[in-house]
């Protein structure tokens, strides 16, 4: 039995250390006498234990010792087999030959018996045979064959365990050496790993290098555009303000050439009332009274005639013949007036252009139905209506009065703030470069809906033969012979307002608002020192905060919140709710109050900004 205790083997019996009182000593090395001593001691051990005689029994002591103190014998014994014993000897050589002695024996001299060298084989047969040992006893052979076994097993066991080791130090061995290779294969992979890394690294870096060159490049070709463009913009200035005192020139020409006609046509008259005087006073009375009448009903007509079918000339023929019927300030209706002109005078020479130009409209039309609020779109559109406006193949003029009538009549499709928003951030892009055409856009505006200018037209049956005919003064429009219904109409003033709204609080970063804040700020203090409390005021004043309060807010503060305030107590209080038009002035006068009260005008409106802020870079 191996037993393994730090580091070193040690041999053990597999059988009892003890048996009977005695012990197995596994110690191989043992002497001759102390071989002998232990034999003595078991037979006096199995004697003392055993009850019957054993024939092994042995009756006397060994009396062969090897003496230490023998000086006179130096020469060992011999040992002597008899031939009973041949065949012992003959099955057991075998193993002797391939096993070594487990026990070293050692020479030893014999005092009582002397053994001469030169005694032959006769003396030994023929005389007394003389034994080395005495027989030993069955213990003794057994104990013997037990060493021997143990002996050969514990070789085994060795020669086993070194099998072993030499088999595990060569796996070793082998497993040490496959390390290696694969280490040294590791090595090389990380070397060429670090050779693609390096490679890749100076790619990466020549590749930035190149990105940045480029970028500086590109860098450089950017500031050049932009002084070009700086450049391009200076000149467009320049020849917008050429552009603008020949438009100047004109309007100062054609206005008098208008007041040479006006006095002439005043002369005419005054020379037509004179004769009609004389003739009247020869005619009775009852004529007279009959034809003051018939002068009553036509001043009436002409009051409401349109010849158009616009508001602006029906308008203007209120003011002549009954100005206190219309509510509004000096300054609005004087700057009424010249965008009137203006917008009459691009009406004329609509009218004396030989060439239909509808197609024209139709692709100015195309472009403003297209707009959506987004800055590439904005963007896109900006362009294409400046290039049509700069047409050759239309004049200037005519595309600029179709620019305007296109954008007014799709304002009552667009239905929600973001559309509208982005509608207006176009008209401020064409306008910046057409100053003429804001006026126009404005004139046209006047002209379709009379709350933008601001002014009220109040309802007379001396100067209005029917409601229709009224109606029609403020700006329904008649289809088939019939007048639309007043929801129609609501909706419609509701958009022109929402589109003014719009336009004047929106601001594009290095383009100028031609009709801007300030221009807003006005229109709220003469509509409320002006115009009275009713549905279609209250209407045009919910659409108009709901687009531009934000902004006027912001700019404003305390001096709107005043005007706020006035709103509140004064103008909300002075709508009368009852009859036919309860329910909507109803709800226009809660959406009034949620507004003021619930501090709408802090949020920004849906659609305000696009989805980026714009500059003037992006654009040109």
């Amino acid at each position: 039995m191996l037993e393994r205790k730090m580091g070193a083997i040690e041999l053990g019996l597999r059988c009892p250390e003890n048996v009977n009182g005695i012990s197995v000593d596994p110690q191989p090395d043992w002497s001759f006498d102390n071989l002998l001593l232990e034999l003595d001691s078991i037979d006096k051990k199995l004697s003392s234990n055993l009850d019957f005689l054993s024939p092994f029994t042995k009756t006397q002591t060994r009396d062969v010792r090897a003496s230490k103190d023998n000086k006179s014998s130096t020469r060992g014994f011999v040992m002597r087999v008899s031939d009973d014993e041949i065949s012992y000897v003959d099955f057991d050589s075998d193993d002797e030959a391939d096993n070594k002695p487990m026990v070293s024996g050692r020479r030893f001299a014999c005092d009582d018996l002397y053994m001469s060298s030169d005694e032959s084989e006769d003396d030994i047969d023929s005389g007394t045979q003389c034994y080395l040992m005495d027989k030993v006893g069955l213990t003794e052979v057994a104990l013997t064959e037990l060493t021997h076994e143990l002996q050969l097993s514990v070789s085994e066991e060795v020669r086993s365990k070194i099998s072993s080791l030499e088999t595990e130090l060569t796996n070793e061995n082998e497993r040490f050496a496959s390390l290696t290779t694969k280490i040294d294969k590791y090595r090389d992979l990380r070397q060429d790993r670090e050779r693609k890394f390096d490679l890749q690294y100076r790619r990466t870096i020549a590749e930035a290098l190149d990105n940045h060159l480029t970028t500086v490049q590109r860098d450089h070709e950017h500031i050049s555009q932009i002084e070009e463009r700086k450049i391009r913009d200076d000149a467009a200035r320049e020849e917008a303000k050429r552009k603008e005192k020949a438009i100047q020139e004109e309007k100062l020409r054609q206005e008098r050439i208008r007041v040479e006609e006006e006095a002439r046509l005043k002369a005419e008259m005054t020379e037509r009332a004179k004769a009609a005087a004389i003739e009247a006073e020869k005619k009775a009375a009852e004529e007279a009274a009959a034809k003051h009448a018939s002068e009553t009903s036509n001043t009436a007509h002409n009051a409401v005639e349109d010849p158009k079918g616009t508001l602006g000339s029906s308008s203007s023929t209120v003011v002549k013949n009954a100005g206190n019927m219309i509510k509004a300030s000096e300054n609005a209706l004087e700057l009424e007036k010249r965008r009137r002109q203006l917008y009459e005078e691009f009406c004329a020479k609509k009218k004396s252009a030989n060439q239909d130009y509808t197609r024209h409209g139709s692709t100015i039309g195309r472009q403003i139905r297209t707009i959506s609020a987004a800055i590439e779109n904005v963007k896109i559109r900006t362009e294409e209506l400046v290039k049509l406006i700069n047409s050759p193949g239309c004049p200037q003029s005519l595309s600029i009065l179709l620019f305007a009538e296109k954008i007014v009549s799709n304002c009552t499709n667009q239905k929600s703030s973001n559309a509208i928003f982005a509608t207006c951030y176009v008209i401020v892009l064409v306008t910046s470069k057409f100053p003429v055409a804001m006026d126009i856009l404005i004139a046209e505006l006047n002209r379709v809906c009379i709350y933008t200018v601001p002014k009220h037209i109040r309802y007379s049956q001396e100067a209005f033969s029917t409601k229709d005919a009224y109606n029609k003064a403020i700006g329904y429009k008649e289809e088939d012979g019939k007048i639309e219904s007043i929801e129609d109409y609501i909706e419609k003033l509701s958009c022109y307002m929402k589109l003014y709204g719009a336009l004047v609080q929106t601001n594009v970063g290095g383009f100028q608002n031609l009709h801007g804040l300030a221009q807003g700020w006005a229109w709220l203090a003469r509509f409320l020192n002006y115009l009275p409390a009713n549905l279609y005021t209250a209407v045009a004043l919910d659409s108009f905060l709901e687009m531009a309060g934000y902004r006027l807010y912001h700019v404003y503060k305390n001096q709107f919140e005043k005007l706020l305030r006035i709103i509140q107590h004064d103008f909300l209080n002075a709508l009368k709710v009852g009859g036919s038009q309860s329910s909507k002035l109803n709800k226009v006068k809660v959406s009034l109050q949620n507004y003021v009260g619930s501090k709408q005008y802090t949020k920004e409106p849906e659609g305000l900004q696009l989805r980026s802020h714009l500059e003037s870079n992006d654009f040109y």
